[in-house]
């Protein structure tokens, strides 16, 4: 476990602390393979909550789950051109296997349009054939050359929806509600608000026709790219001979989406609501959300203080009211040699919502002391009916630290009033979201890129926009064909 050592600061290094936590909150380690990580058990249960929590959301708008091999033939790869280029350099290829070179190579998913189309195609004759929605919980491997624990690894794990539909609108309409239910899911469980908005062209989807995004603000003012979600049109289905006959019994081609979020997910969580103390995980995602602490100072009291802690556990999560699915998570840390004080600081640094600390004069009394992670607020609380107590406690900070996210990202969002000098200095000095007009001219973007490191992170949906739009483009003056959000970004 780690050490008493204060963490880097915020303030100090967002960047060495951010590292510095997630390997001493016990999220993640290092790997042999350079660029690679090992998940640790405590970062493995939040992505484990993110997963079942999604998958239900998944199957409730009538997903499958399947899975496709990890092994793709190179080939399958360079039949969609824009696919191919997008997705070359950060290929990992297998030459050889069982001693021998082989006759194709292998490319290891970076991700899997091309494969589950093949398959697709094999699959569907007719309009009766569609929709066909499915879903895989995978790990991918991208050859990154510049790489940072959860945000960016040679391989990650992920999930990747992959669609098929008999006309545009279906897979627009498809598009459009996962890009909703993955906001959903981050707002609800993440507690990371969130911008939703179109990607421009340069920003795309290698082979999409559009791309749709969750844009969440960090902690620094950096954006995090936290989900997508892609209207892939028929460039795959005629790459890939996709097609099907219709109601009117003309072959046509089908159209394809896909949308994915991953373990990255787990390092917005860090950078929307960690502090200086370690992180702070929102109930909803913690795989343990009560820890008991029990306290006594003689040995004749460790007996009766450590089994009414055990007896107290029991009785949590045996309650039902949250349902009997959903039960209490709770850990009493009864261990040896150590002081109350170092498992504070040690739970506190995994951010485990709420700790309860039980000691004899606690139990004369029929109390116990309450602490949460979030405000560090302390409350005695009674024993009687303690669960709905805790369980209402639980939701207060799950809302609370959705509130705070979001009021943070508006404290650090400019609508309008900026020249483009001024907005230079921004990007150049603490960051933020700055909302302004675009001439719609790639070369812009691209010019404000290479001065600034910013870069447009979507064309806003309607709810994002100023209630007065832009009329002028932030960098030109020419009129803007666009409202965007610009940002630097992980």
């Amino acid at each position: 476990m780690a050490d008493d050592k204060k963490l880097t600061t915020r303030a100090e290094d967002f960047s060495a602390w951010y590292n510095e936590l997630v390997l001493r909150s016990e999220l993640a380690d290092y790997s042999p393979v350079k660029g690679s990580m090992v998940i640790r058990p405590n970062g493995y249960g939040i992505w484990e909550r993110m997963q079942r929590a999604l998958d239900d959301m998944f199957k409730a708008t009538g997903h499958e789950n399947a899975y496709f091999p990890l092994f793709i033939p190179e080939s399958f790869l360079k039949k969609e051109a824009q696919h191919v280029e997008g997705f070359a350099p950060e290929c990992a290829v297998v030459t050889h296997g069982g001693g021998k070179k082989l006759e194709e190579p292998l490319v290891v998913r970076p991700t899997s349009e091309t494969i589950i189309y093949h398959m697709f195609a094999k699959w569907t004759q007719s309009y009766r054939d569609l929709p066909i929605l499915m879903n895989q919980w995978a790990n991918v491997v991208r050859w990154e050359m510049r790489t940072r624990l959860f945000l960016r690894t040679l391989e990650f794990l992920w999930q990747e929806g992959h669609t098929a539909h008999a006309t545009e609108a279906e897979a627009e309409e498809e598009a459009r509600r996962m890009l909703g239910v993955y906001r959903t899911f981050m707002e609800e469980w993440m507690a990371m608000p969130v911008v939703t908005g179109q990607k421009t062209d340069s920003e795309r989807f290698a082979g999409a026709v559009r791309t749709y995004s969750c844009e969440a603000m960090m902690q620094d003012r950096k954006a995090l790219q936290a989900g997508t979600s892609h209207h892939l049109g028929q460039n795959f289905a005629k790459a890939f001979d996709l097609k099907f006959q219709n109601e009117e019994g003309e072959m046509a081609f089908a159209w394809n989406t896909s949308w994915g979020v991953s373990t990255r997910m787990v390092g917005g969580l860090v950078m929307t609501h960690g502090d200086d103390n370690g992180l702070r995980v929102p109930p909803k995602l913690a795989p343990i959300e009560v820890v008991i602490v029990p306290i006594f100072r003689k040995d004749e009291e460790r007996d009766r203080v450590v089994g009414a802690a055990h007896k107290l556990r029991d009785e949590l999560q045996a309650w039902t009211g949250r349902g009997a699915t959903d039960r209490l998570r709770v850990k009493v840390d009864a261990r040896e040699g150590m002081k109350p004080g170092a498992k504070y600081y040690e739970w506190e640094l995994r951010g485990v919502p709420l700790r309860l600390e039980l000691g004899p004069r606690d139990l004369d009394q029929q109390s116990v002391m309450s602490a949460r992670r979030d405000t560090k607020e302390k409350a005695a609380l009674p024993m009687a009916d303690l669960a709905p107590q805790l369980a209402k406690l639980l939701e207060t900070i799950q809302a609370q630290m959705f509130a705070d996210a979001k009021a943070r990202r508006e404290a650090a969002t400019i609508r309008g009033g900026l020249t483009y000098a001024q907005f230079r200095e921004l990007m150049d000095g603490e960051g933020g979201f700055v909302y302004a007009g675009w001439n719609g001219d790639p070369a812009v973007e691209a010019q404000v890129k290479e001065e600034t490191k910013a870069t447009i992170r979507v064309i806003p949906d309607a709810e994002f926009r100023s209630p007065i739009a832009p009329t002028t483009c932030l960098v030109t003056g020419q009129p803007a064909k666009h409202e965007v959000l610009w940002a630097k970004a992980y």
